[in-house]
């Protein structure tokens, strides 16, 4: 691929660097009205946005989360420390599971820790997965330059021009992609596995 393909991967791989997200001690320990919410999550995730118009979230999405039973619904009107750490973690994952998947993977944290558990309080829960994710990033950058690297090797036979690089790019894409793919079907049996074991303590339940 020529250096303009390796220039933007460069300058993508930077940004990854320095990706902002929802520090645990950048959370407000007060209520907060719904117009808070949203621009509080529109200044601490900006940077995630690939257009700036992008809305980061609504109120229209608040609501239709509290509906689906991803988010409990506020207090007067008034929004927690939790369930902007609620609203961090949908974020994220609406992006690649369905309303449902979402729901099942929340709930267990929704019925243990909110607003807070007795020995273990959903702050804690928020701080220790971004301290992996944190971890994660520079395996992440290493793994997405190899794949880079081996896509460079595909249709060596052809001449360097503009069809060879349309296809050097399409194979990193379909790289990317596939690993994408991979991931996500473990997620969902991964989730699969929940929903199937919520729903035998639930027959249990109900045949004491």
């Amino acid at each position: 691929m020529n250096i303009d393909t390796s220039n933007l991967l460069n300058s993508i791989l930077e940004e990854l660097s320095s990706l902002s997200y929802v520090h645990p001690g950048d959370v407000p320990n007060i209520d907060l009205y719904m117009d808070q919410v949203t621009t509080f999550m529109d200044e601490q995730l900006a940077s995630t946005k690939r257009y700036p118009d992008d809305k980061i979230l609504t109120k229209t999405m608040i609501n239709n989360y509290t509906k689906n039973n991803l988010l409990p619904p506020p207090v007067k009107k008034k929004y927690s420390r939790e369930h902007l750490l609620l609203l961090v973690f949908i974020y994220y994952f609406k992006n690649i599971l369905s309303i449902k998947d979402i729901e099942t993977v929340l709930a267990p944290l929704t019925e243990k820790y909110f607003p807070d558990g007795n020995s273990f309080e959903l702050a804690d829960i928020y701080k220790e997965v971004c301290k992996i994710e944190k971890e994660q990033l520079d395996s992440i950058k290493e793994n997405v330059t190899a794949t880079y690297e081996k896509s460079a090797e595909t249709f060596t036979h052809l001449a360097d021009g503009e069809d060879k690089e349309i296809l050097q790019q399409f194979a990193f894409i379909c790289s990317l992609s596939f690993d994408v793919y991979i991931k996500k079907m473990i997620i969902e049996r991964i989730i699969d596995d929940l929903s199937s074991k919520s729903s035998k303590n639930e027959e249990k339940k109900k045949g004491k």
